[in-house]
């Protein structure tokens, strides 16, 4: 084999920013795709460290530059890369999925309204406030209760507050510098919360996964039900459509979640966006033709996407949050295995803490009572 065919029987080289769980969990689909997965973790001993090829900082360009020397196309754990290092990556020819453009609108929830506004997405009433006498309007609008949200940077219910006075933000506006401000919402009267995915290539194809039911905790994914119990017809072509708008009028490549209000009065209401995979998708891993790890390579590839119908009637994603107290996770899976061997458990290889995501576990079949139960039950013996 000459030089040319060596190159042309190279293995498509796929590079993440960030080595957390989403990251770890894109390693499985990786091999079975023949992908080079490659990954720029933050420090030693990450979730995803079987792939790590390199260790440094996400935010110095120099260091991203370095690595991403080594692949064809750049893609994420997370979407905190600062959007001069994606700009100057793009600018140097590197393929960037999603690129800055779209991340913009996952990185600033301010940028993100209006941009949603713009496109005639749904969604709560907000507005920008740079000071207390600003949120006090808001207030006064909407029934003397709303929520802020400072712009960047918050998850898993960080960086979200629920206001009934001006004052309850005080310590937000005084760190603000000068032309920031804050995201005030309407405080949404729902009955529950869903999340809607949708995959896209770069070359424009699409394809969505059934709409599901999202229970938080303490601002925090606990359980996920899939597809979303009494989702009608309606409700799933609404939260469809939306997703499909989202994606393609944000130029989203990659996986996008969108987290949705279903609202008292049957309206859908877009909440917040991540662009990657995301844990209202975990379920598709064991539940799906094709999970949601191995759709983002195949995306972010420009592979043909693969399709999204559940491999059974329901499905059930349960959180592990926090780990065992005493002793270690190896010495609670022969339990959790022998007494629900109809479980999946996926773990991440991180040490226990109180509230912190260290696994999960999906079940699957035709009955969504005995489906939960036999997810949570395995769960449960991980506490």
């Amino acid at each position: 084999m000459d030089a040319d065919e060596q190159e042309n029987h190279m293995a498509l080289r796929v590079g993440v920013i960030g080595g957390g769980q989403l990251a770890r969990m894109m390693i499985a689909p990786a091999v079975e795709l023949g992908l080079d997965l490659r990954v720029l973790a933050e420090t030693d001993g990450m979730s995803a460290k079987l792939a790590a090829t390199a260790v440094g900082d996400y935010r110095d360009l120099e260091t991203v530059r370095a690595f991403a020397a080594d692949v064809d196309v750049i893609t994420f754990d997370h979407e905190h890369v600062p959007q001069d290092v994606l700009r100057a990556l793009v600018a140097d020819g590197v393929a960037v999925h999603p690129g800055p453009d779209a991340l913009q609108y996952a990185q600033d929830k301010l940028v993100m309204r209006a941009r949603l506004a713009e496109l005639g997405v749904p969604q709560p009433d907000w507005a920008r406030v740079a000071d207390a006498d600003e949120l006090q309007v808001f207030l006064d609008d909407h029934g003397g209760r709303a929520v802020v949200k400072t712009p960047r940077g918050g998850y898993d219910g960080k960086g979200v507050r629920v206001v009934s006075a001006a004052g309850d933000a005080a310590d937000w506006f005084a760190q603000l510098s000068g032309g920031d401000g804050l995201l005030v919402e309407e405080l949404v009267s729902f009955r529950r919360e869903l999340a809607q995915q949708v995959a896209r290539r770069p070359s424009g194809q699409t394809a969505a996964y059934p709409v599901v039911e999202t229970v938080q905790r303490d601002g925090v994914c606990a359980e996920v039900f899939a597809p979303a119990p009494g989702a009608g017809e309606r409700l799933a072509r609404m939260a469809e459509d939306i997703g499909r708008r989202i994606a393609e009028g944000l130029g989203v490549t990659g996986m996008l979640a969108v987290e949705l209000f279903e609202t008292d009065d049957d309206r859908i209401l877009v909440n917040e966006l991540a662009m990657r995979p995301h844990n209202s998708g975990h379920w598709s891993q064991d539940g799906a033709v094709t999970g949601q790890f191995e759709q983002h390579l195949r995306a972010v590839a420009d592979l043909p996407l693969g399709e999204t119908a559940p491999r059974a009637p329901w499905a059930a994603m349960v959180n592990i949050l926090g780990g065992p107290t005493e002793g270690t996770f190896e010495s609670r899976f022969e339990a959790a295995m022998s007494e629900h061997p109809d479980a999946k458990i996926h773990t991440y290889g991180k040490d226990a803490r109180p509230g912190r995501k260290v696994g999960h576990v999906n079940a699957a079949g035709d009955d969504l009572d005995d489906v939960v139960y036999t997810a949570r039950a395995a769960a449960a013996h991980f506490a």
